[in-house]
């Protein structure tokens, strides 16, 4: 399997966002995290999804503004249900009937992925 370079130029950006972020809760370096997931970079693209689904409840309400944005729509669909986020149901089962494919499938796979977790506890 051919190894692929890590771009440090789009990577670093991102880790010191989503410090900023943690550390101060300033919501602006939080949407440079989320901003990330659309990265032409699919390194960047794929740390922001990681970074932003272990911060859990902490990245509902950045993921919910990018939701209503309809920014980034099949990452975040797929990271609000990760993360448990049953507030999201309502957008998500209108999303089910979206004319992008690609999105209509991420909501109908997080409603299932919700349904699972119920009566779970949340981290």
């Amino acid at each position: 399997m051919p190894r692929r370079s890590i771009r440090l130029s789009a990577v670093l950006p991102l880790l010191a966002q989503h410090a900023a972020w943690r550390l101060t809760g300033f919501p602006a370096a939080g949407r440079g995290v989320v901003r990330a997931l659309s990265s032409e970079d699919p390194t960047a693209r794929t740390m922001a999804g990681m970074l932003l689904t272990r911060a859990g409840r902490r990245a509902e309400p950045l993921l919910r503004e990018a939701l209503a944005a309809r920014h980034a729509l099949p990452i975040v669909v797929t990271i609000l249900a990760d993360i448990g986020d049953q507030e999201s149901r309502p957008i998500l089962s209108e999303l089910t009937q979206d004319p992008d494919a690609a999105v209509a499938g991420a909501a109908r796979e997080a409603l299932r992925v919700l349904d699972a977790q119920i009566g779970r506890p949340r981290a």
